[in-house]
C-alpha cells in the first residue's frame, strides 16, 4: 500500500497530517460556495486517494464542520464552521466596522458590493450587500473564497503584495487556471500591472461571463493591505465612465472610514 493510502495519521503520531488534509478540503469547500463540491472534486483538488477523502469527510460531516446533501452528492461548508466565524474576535471586529462602507457603496452604486479579506493565497468573502439594480450580479458568496489573481478584489489584493510573495502566490495557482476561460499567468501579471498603476482592479469577464468588478484594496498603515472592497455588476450595466464611477465611490467610502478612525 502507498504513502498516499496510509491513515490521516500514520507517519505522524501527532496528527498534524490529518489537521492538514481536513483543512485543504473545507479550503476546496469555502471555494464552492452554494454550489459546494462533489467527492470526485474534492478528491482531485486535495491529491488524495478517494477513500482517504471520503473518510476524512465522513468526521467532518459527524463533527458539524461539512454538510452533505445525500440527494444532491455533494458536499457544504457546515453550521459549526459559520458558529465559529462569528466568534468576536479582533479581526472580526475589524471586519465588522466595513459594513457601513459595503452598504454605501451598494446603494450609491446599484450593484452587489463585497468586502473580502486574504487568508493564505486566497481570498474570502467576508460581507455582501446586494444593490437595488433589477437584474442582480452575485458571482461571490458569503465565506466562498477565490485565489489571489481570480477576480477583482482577489487581485488588488495580490497586487499589494511584494513581488516575491506575489511570485510565489502566481506559480501556485497556475495549474488551476484553465477552469477560467480568459485567465493565464500573463493576464494576472497585466492586471497586477494596472492596479498598480491605477490603483484598482478592473475585472471584465475574467470569472464570470459578461461581468464586470471592480476591486480596491484597503489600506493598512505600517503592513500590507489584507482587506478589499469590491463592486461586480452586468457589462451592460456599466461602460468606461462608469467603471470610472464605482472606483471613486469605492475609494470614498474606504476614505470615510477610514477618516472617522484618524
Amino acid at each position: 500500500m502507498g504513502s498516499r493510502d496510509q491513515s490521516p495519521t500514520e507517519g505522524n503520531t501527532d496528527g498534524t497530517q490529518a489537521i492538514r488534509r481536513a483543512a485543504a478540503i473545507l479550503r476546496r469547500l469555502g471555494r464552492g460556495g452554494t454550489q459546494g463540491a462533489s467527492l470526485a472534486d474534492i478528491t482531485q483538488a486535495v491529491l488524495l486517494p478517494r477513500s482517504t477523502t471520503h473518510r476524512i469527510l465522513k468526521c467532518l460531516v459527524d463533527e458539524g464542520l461539512v454538510r452533505h446533501d445525500t440527494e444532491r452528492r455533494r458536499y457544504f461548508v457546515g453550521q459549526l464552521t459559520y458558529e465559529l466565524g462569528l466568534t468576536v474576535t479582533g479581526s472580526a471586529l475589524e471586519v465588522a466596522k466595513w459594513r457601513v462602507a459595503v452598504d454605501r457603496v451598494a446603494q450609491r452604486t446599484g450593484v452587489t458590493a463585497y468586502l473580502l479579506s486574504r487568508s493564505g493565497i486566497e481570498a474570502a468573502c467576508v460581507l455582501k450587500t446586494e444593490g437595488n439594480s433589477v437584474i442582480r450580479v452575485i458571482p461571490v458568496e458569503v465565506g466562498q473564497r477565490r485565489f489571489l489573481g481570480v477576480g477583482a478584489g482577489a487581485t488588488a489584493l495580490l497586487a499589494a503584495l511584494d513581488e516575491k510573495t506575489r511570485e510565489n502566490i502566481i506559480r501556485t495557482i497556475e495549474p488551476y487556471l484553465p477552469a477560467y476561460s480568459t485567465l493565464t499567468v500573463d493576464r494576472i501579471h497585466d492586471l497586477v500591472a494596472e492596479t498598480q498603476r491605477i490603483g484598482y482592479t478592473v475585472s471584465r469577464g475574467n470569472v464570470a461571463k459578461d461581468v464586470v468588478g471592480i476591486g480596491m484594496a484597503i489600506p493598512s498603515p505600517g503592513s500590507t493591505p489584507h482587506l478589499a472592497l469590491s463592486v461586480a455588476g452586468l457589462a451592460s450595466q456599466v461602460d468606461e465612465r462608469g467603471v470610472g464611477v464605482w472606483a471613486q465611490v469605492l475609494r470614498q467610502e474606504i476614505n470615510a472610514v477610514l477618516s472617522r478612525e484618524g
